[in-house]
């Protein structure tokens, strides 16, 4: 059901997910009111720390939501999957989910959740031409793109015109000094007619690595392997009397891994005991 005119502008409607009861904040998206936990939005993000001291009363109700623009209802909602989520680790997503995610991480300032972002993309099949420009765009370590830069250089071909437009003229430019090194090396190996994929793999690692100065990446078959338990930060849910509210608002108990650390404790007590 449509909520009353907000502000007389338009129908409002509640997010039929992320309208929490015990939420805190109200944010306007589009809209879509979505009633979710402030704590999530202050303890990472400095852009939210600020637009929150410059407007202190913004987001108490729903006829004082807090605007957002330039973001969709749609893309908003993948961005609080995260945090009501507990499965999120287990979760397929596509290539898209992680890019918005991206997007409003880096726009937003959440560092921790960027990392998520990156991490979880690095085990997704991207083109390299769009990988390399994704991770230009948001400033992503230059080192993981040594496996993009390694699809150029060995494809047969060279780039398309329109390849070419998308990426940085450095990058062109370092594309074809690599692949002119690693036809030099296998010539100079033995082969006859070679191309840029006659290099060997350890030769062409460390041109890539020079060539785009990939300071600190250890060129090593496993580093440009996909991450099968990405090391990233666990994000927690909020808690509501004792428990952690999901997505449906429902609550799960927190209280297992406390118990567990005071049972070591007893059995150390024990044993010293002795």
């Amino acid at each position: 059901m449509p909520n009353p005119s907000h502000n007389g502008i338009s129908p409002v409607h509640h997010h039929p997910e992320y309208y929490l009861k015990d939420g805190n904040i109200t944010f306007l998206v589009e809209d879509t009111l979505f009633r979710v936990h402030r704590h999530f939005f202050e303890c990472e993000s400095q852009f939210f720390v600020k637009e929150f001291a410059k407007a202190p009363l913004e987001g108490i109700s729903d006829s004082s939501a807090f605007r957002l623009d330039k973001v969709t209802t749609a893309d908003f909602a993948k961005f609080l999957w995260i945090w009501y989520s507990p499965s999120y680790r287990r979760e397929s997503k596509p290539k898209d989910y992680w890019l918005v995610i991206l997007d409003l991480s880096t726009t937003w300032q959440f560092p921790e959740m960027k990392k998520l972002a990156v991490d979880q993309l690095q085990s997704l099949d991207m083109e390299p031409v769009e990988k390399i420009t994704t991770y230009d765009k948001y400033q992503i370590d230059k080192s993981l793109l040594l496996p993009a830069y390694k699809l150029l250089c060995k494809r047969a071909g060279r780039m398309s015109i329109e390849e070419g437009e998308q990426l940085k003229l450095h990058t062109v430019l370092g594309i074809q000094e690599a692949r002119e090194r690693a036809i030099r090396s296998a010539a100079e190996g033995g082969c006859r007619s070679p191309t840029s994929a006659d290099a060997a793999d350890e030769e062409l690692d460390r041109i890539l690595i020079d060539v785009f100065s990939l300071k600190g990446h250890a060129a090593n078959p496993q580093s440009t392997q996909p991450k099968q338990d990405p090391a990233v930060p666990l994000i927690k849910t909020p808690k509501s009397n004792g428990g952690a509210t999901n997505g449906n608002g429902t609550t799960k108990s927190s209280g297992s891994g406390s118990n567990d650390h005071n049972q070591k404790d007893a059995n150390k007590n024990k044993t010293s005991g002795k």
